[in-house]
């Protein structure tokens, strides 16, 4: 990659960081600090997933047929409701319109992650075939690499599918809005896209353990957002808790979006942490983080 070895040179003449010193005992990352690595892995992310969409756009009519299937095969899943619907007026006491907002907002939100970095679930992948060293040599972080690699331009399907769910929603629903709940539909859709990232990237740091572990993170993140489209009134009290407490993808949306409906939240949670996702989403991705440093660090290669 042209643009990455531009990169390297710049390291190599001190203008990407600073010059590993040789003086005994001093910090060679010293002047080099997280701004810095922030900075060349937001850079190599941008040329890396660029790179992607110049591909992906060389062949227009793939990409437009992908991406409409991309946005046809998601909508099943709202069309499976629609027709629990005609068979039923409400669903764990919910409305359609109701359950639309919470499916529109989740599946916004899981798109968003899914399209920046759903790329990381090949990540086991690359452990077990040594390919991830390549990455390693590279002067930039791993993560970004890993993020915008195979970057899919057509995950743009299943954002617009739930925008157009949550375009129904919105104009069906009878709220009272006011400037607190009309800020919490893209707060949710914001702070939810960051909780999935942060599932995804440990997901992922999980894969330098497991390896062949991709299935189980798609049992949280794919797997949530499906649970997520749904009502909580529909589960039992010992996984509503779970995803409340312990891996809160309930913040994406449930805890939010009973606020914006009107609905007490099955756990009797105070009203204010409706507001809380944003917080969440920030601990959530700090964790992760730590989470991939951890896993990083512990890998060895294949040894061939």
């Amino acid at each position: 990659m042209a643009d990455l070895d531009e990169l390297a040179a710049e390291h190599a003449d001190g203008r990407g960081g600073a010059r590993v010193r040789e003086t005994a005992g001093e910090n060679p990352f010293g002047e080099y600090g997280v701004a810095g690595r922030v900075r060349d892995g937001l850079r190599a992310y941008r040329m890396i997933a660029a790179m992607w969409i110049r591909s992906t756009m060389a062949y227009r009519a793939s990409f437009a047929m992908t991406t409409f299937g991309n946005f046809a095969a998601t909508s099943f899943d709202f069309v499976a409701i629609l027709l629990m619907f005609s068979q039923v007026d409400e669903l764990g006491g919910f409305t359609l319109p109701e359950i639309a907002l919470l499916y529109g907002t989740s599946g916004i939100a899981f798109g968003l992650a899914d399209l920046m970095i759903g790329s990381m679930d090949r990540l086991g992948r690359r452990v077990r075939d040594g390919t991830l060293d390549t990455l390693l040599v590279r002067p930039v972080p791993v993560l970004a690499q890993v993020a915008a690699d195979k970057f899919a331009l057509r995950r743009l399907g299943r954002i617009t599918q739930g925008l157009f769910v949550l375009g129904y929603a919105l104009t069906t629903l009878d709220i009272a809005w006011t400037p607190a709940k009309v800020l919490m539909i893209p707060l949710m859709v914001c702070s939810g896209g960051m909780i999935f990232a942060a599932v995804f990237v440990g997901g992922a740091a999980f894969q330098f353990v497991a390896q062949d572990a991709s299935e189980v993170q798609n049992a949280f993140t794919y797997g949530g957002a499906t649970l997520l489209q749904y009502p909580p009134a529909l589960f039992a009290k010992d996984l509503v808790r779970g995803v409340t407490f312990v891996l809160p993808l309930a913040f994406v949306n449930w805890v939010p979006g009973l606020y914006v409906l009107g609905r007490p939240y099955p756990l009797d949670l105070p009203t204010w942490l409706a507001f809380a996702p944003p917080l969440v989403g920030v601990a959530c991705c700090a964790l992760a983080g730590v989470a991939w440093r951890a896993g990083l660090r512990s890998y060895r290669s294949t040894g061939s």
